[in-house]
């Protein structure tokens, strides 16, 4: 039966919610056995275009919901809560190689569902719409305030949670693309975690790559804060950024972390002078790059093996904070599962393992990110060098596998989090979301 004439009731709950809240898609008033498509569209602050959609056929009651019933086919299949964000991609005739990331945390990431007759797998513009909502998903909770940070010549934005604190503070470190980027910060903060976006591959105060005391500015800024727990402090690092942490944890005086979080990096550098010299020695091991079939570029090897010289590795046994390493093993840019299983073997020898927590996830690629991003495989990549160049970067990982392991690391990294930096404070109301 055609349902142009019968009225689909579509809602999203809750329609505005943290990016890392699921929500509840319910598509109610059909026909038993109705066959529909639900279509989810978001466009990127770069003006490119991303989607996913999902075939149901509606039950007994005439409804279909989301959280409980299967997707017979699209961009996900099976009972997918979240599917219709994680899965979401470039519409087709999308240029090759983009990558969705919220610059502009202030605002929400807003989503288009749709409902659609029939087992639709593209045109969805010239297909009858049956109903539509739209969705917000914020990085930023109400009351969160965003503080850009210029003192100490840092490039940086600070995120204070809702309410007068004091709250424990955290440095944010990304990669080796450089820029400031916001948006895990942001959500942190909406967690109760006083997080300090840092940029410091690109600063726009130094305009070159820093040194230590770059990090140890950020840091005396966050424990200096008046609403901020100076003897609580954390470090974040994914990528470049986690071999910073690893870095800064063992060797940096000026630093005490209550506790240090790597997500799929590695304890591989020359210990000894600045970070240009950590690039100096991967350049050296350059030849040990190479291309897949799609001529996506794989930089996992230029570590490889890992070396046995402990002038090329930080000493993670000297650790004296709890760390948590998170693990894709299917890292194709960095060897992260050999890094860590060394790291434990470090560890273990000099009797402070009992610091380590490690996460590690089968067919995860590198980009573990907050739950629901979107899955990227590959996607363009600007280096921070001199000259820099731009590659497709071969992230790895499986669609699935991957977003799985991005909502489970992400909900034991909060409660990695918060045992060590709250302790035996009752954070209460804090880690409430929207």
């Amino acid at each position: 039966m055609d349902m142009k004439q019968h009225c689909v009731k579509l809602s999203v709950q809750p329609s505005r919610g943290l990016v890392d809240e699921k929500f509840t898609v319910l598509v109610q008033n059909l026909l038993p056995g109705f066959q529909l498509t639900i279509h989810a569209l978001h466009q990127c602050e770069d003006g490119h275009s991303w989607e996913a959609f999902a075939h149901y056929t509606a039950n007994a009651t005439s409804i279909v919901n989301v959280s409980q019933d299967p997707s017979l086919g699209g961009t996900y299949s099976g009972v997918e809560p979240m599917g219709l964000l994680w899965s979401l991609r470039p519409v087709p005739g999308s240029k090759t190689g983009l990558r969705l990331r919220k610059m502009n945390v202030q605002t929400p990431m807003g989503v288009t569902i749709s409902v659609y007759q029939g087992h639709q797998k593209e045109g969805f513009l010239d297909q009858v719409l049956l109903a539509s909502v739209v969705v917000e998903r914020w990085y930023m909770a109400p009351g969160v305030r965003r503080v850009p940070i210029t003192e100490g010549r840092l490039t940086a934005t600070l995120f204070l949670p809702s309410g007068p604190g004091p709250f424990p503070g955290l440095l944010d470190l990304w990669g080796w693309g450089g820029k400031l980027v916001e948006y895990r910060a942001a959500l942190l903060a909406s967690h109760g975690i006083a997080s300090m976006a840092l940029d410091y591959l690109t600063p726009k105060e130094t305009g070159r790559m820093v040194d230590n005391d770059y990090f140890e500015t950020a840091y005396r800024v966050l424990e200096q804060h008046p609403q901020i727990l100076g003897s609580r402090i954390a470090m974040l690092g994914l990528s470049f950024g986690a071999g910073v942490t690893l870095r800064m944890a063992v060797y940096s005086k000026g630093l005490k972390l209550s506790c240090a979080v790597c997500i799929n990096g590695s304890h591989v550098q020359p210990i000894d002078g600045p970070l240009e010299q950590i690039m100096t020695y991967f350049n050296k091991n350059v030849e040990k790059t190479r291309f897949d079939e799609d001529n996506q570029l794989i930089c996992r090897d230029l570590m490889l093996p890992i070396p046995t010289d402990p002038s090329l590795k930080v000493d993670v046994g000297r650790l004296q904070c709890p760390l948590l390493l998170v693990v894709g093993e299917d890292d194709q840019n960095w060897p992260t599962y050999e890094s860590a299983m060394d790291m434990r073997e470090m560890m273990e020898r000099a009797g402070n393992s009992h610091l380590l927590t490690v996460l590690s996830y089968k067919n995860a690629g590198h980009l573990i990110q907050p739950p629901f991003t979107p899955f990227t495989r590959a996607s363009t990549f600007k280096s921070v060098t001199i000259p820099p160049f731009t590659m497709m970067a071969l992230w790895g990982g499986e669609l699935v596998a991957h977003s799985r392991a991005q909502e489970d690391a992400w909900r034991k990294t909060l409660v990695f989090l918060r045992e060590n930096l709250y302790g035996d404070m009752k954070p209460g109301a804090l880690f409430s979301n929207l």
